[in-house]
């Protein structure tokens, strides 16, 4: 079992950027693949970032390459998503996601999810 709180959310102004942290507790995540998806209101949740326990380069959506940048740091258990040049758009409830499976950015394939943090940029 892993269980994720997201942090960091709040209201962003439009260019501005901010940092999401994602604290894992319950076992290690050192072999767990990790994501981000995001959800605005109305929409369907989306894929924001992955990382592979395996230590790869962090993939991230292809729309927000660029602006977006995903770490981990296993030996804390914390994983990140640093978010930069915010537009309106980009306001949504961020999720971290965990499995033990790669699931890549398909949503249905991760077990473990936090709660949400919601992120609102200004226009």
């Amino acid at each position: 079992q892993v269980q994720l709180v997201e942090s960091g959310g709040g209201l962003v102004p439009r260019g501005g950027s901010v940092r999401l942290s994602c604290a894992a507790s319950g076992r290690t995540i050192s072999d767990v693949n990790m994501a981000w998806f995001r959800q605005a209101p109305g929409k369907e949740r989306e894929f924001v970032a992955g990382s592979r326990w395996s230590g790869e380069s962090p993939f991230i959506g292809d729309s927000l390459k660029g602006r977006f940048t995903m770490s981990r740091d296993n030996a804390k258990r914390l994983v990140y998503l640093q978010m930069n040049s915010l537009k309106p758009e980009d306001t949504a409830v961020y999720y971290c996601a965990a499995s033990r499976p790669f699931s890549g950015g398909y949503e249905v394939g991760y077990e473990y999810w936090g709660q949400g943090t919601q992120v609102t940029v200004s226009p």
